[in-house]
């Protein structure tokens, strides 16, 4: 007990001071911190199962929050050019080693910005903190060693899966009818209607991902699977978005942000007939939001870093209950 009560001490220290280091990073590169609702009236800003309640005054259901992102980005629009926010979300989905139905995100938003800019502010960010928190940023995590002062892997998907699953072929990766089949080999059945990107982006979930140890950004994902980010100029059907892997698990996500009111318009219809079909994690339609777009959204980058998996990463914990003062669990009843 005395043991287990010393760990928890200097995790909490550790995360007090990975919290502390990444408002003083935010501060000195001109961003401001800033508050955003946690009960909506749409959830948005993610994929994501919400929690649902109902405001009695207002005679009004409404979501516990899923991601801060719609409410930042309104805050851009309306002339706060670098914002940030340490903040609480909820999703009301499965409990294991890297998930809690609360977590924390770092999440930021800077205007006149774009995801290659983006990638390099948050690696500079993890490094960062990192070496400011824990002394180094070379990490030891669970046997292994993850170093943060090289410059991030960047690969797409499917480079990912030619280097980490070699038993694949370029043109294999190309094949739908493939790519269908094999996914119902390793148990992880695609949609019948899921293009050519999206069941790569499978693919490397079910065989590269896991493998991902040193710090990886994958980047271009899909538009079918990216509502939010801005479509590339240079390649059909692709979006200018990252996610950042590390020791085998997403610790972040960002891109540069889709500001076409139009576009967004007709991407939020197609989550919305999703959601109709029967998925509880697609997207609603959010009016509000496509009106603020509307006023205009400047050329954006945006972020959300995975507090608590850093946490875990930088004091060597397997668990997300490892790292937090008051995880959710079954009652002892």
């Amino acid at each position: 007990l005395d043991l287990r009560k010393t760990k928890m001490q200097r995790n909490l220290t550790f995360r007090h001071k990975v919290c502390k280091c990444a408002r003083d990073y935010f501060d000195e590169n001109g961003f401001t911190e800033v508050e955003t609702p946690m009960l909506h009236p749409i959830p948005g800003g993610a994929n994501a199962k919400p929690f649902i309640t109902h405001h009695n005054a207002l005679d009004m259901d409404m979501y516990l929050r899923i991601a801060p992102e719609l409410y930042l980005k309104r805050l851009v629009v309306g002339g706060f050019e670098r914002v940030f926010e340490l903040n609480r979300s909820f999703r009301n989905e499965g409990v294991d080693v890297r998930h809690n139905p609360e977590f924390t995100m770092m999440e930021f938003y800077a205007a006149y910005k774009e995801y290659h800019w983006l990638m390099d502010y948050t690696e500079k960010l993890l490094r960062t903190v990192a070496e400011k928190t824990i002394g180094t940023a070379v990490i030891q995590y669970q046997g292994h060693t993850i170093d943060l002062t090289k410059p991030f892997d960047r690969l797409t998907a499917k480079e990912a899966v030619l280097k980490y699953a070699p038993q694949y072929t370029p043109e294999q990766l190309e094949d739908k009818d493939f790519m269908q089949e094999e996914l119902k080999r390793l148990g992880e059945p695609a949609k019948a209607d899921a293009g050519v990107g999206a069941l790569q982006m499978a693919i490397f979930e079910a065989v590269a991902e896991s493998k991902l140890i040193q710090p990886t950004y994958i980047i271009d994902y899909p538009v079918e699977i990216s509502p939010l980010a801005r479509a590339s100029d240079k390649v059909p059907g692709i979006t200018e978005r990252f996610e950042l892997f590390m020791a085998g698990r997403e610790t972040a996500n960002g891109f540069s942000e889709l500001n076409d009111p139009q576009d967004q318009a007709a991407r939020f219809m197609a989550q919305a007939k999703l959601k109709a079909s029967g998925d509880d994690e697609a997207m609603y339609y959010d009016a509000d939001y496509v009106r603020a777009l509307e006023y205009g959204l400047p050329p954006t980058g945006g972020c959300g870093v995975g507090l608590d998996r850093f946490v875990m990463l930088l004091t060597d914990s397997p668990s997300i209950r490892d790292v937090l003062l008051f995880p959710h669990m079954r009652p002892e009843a």
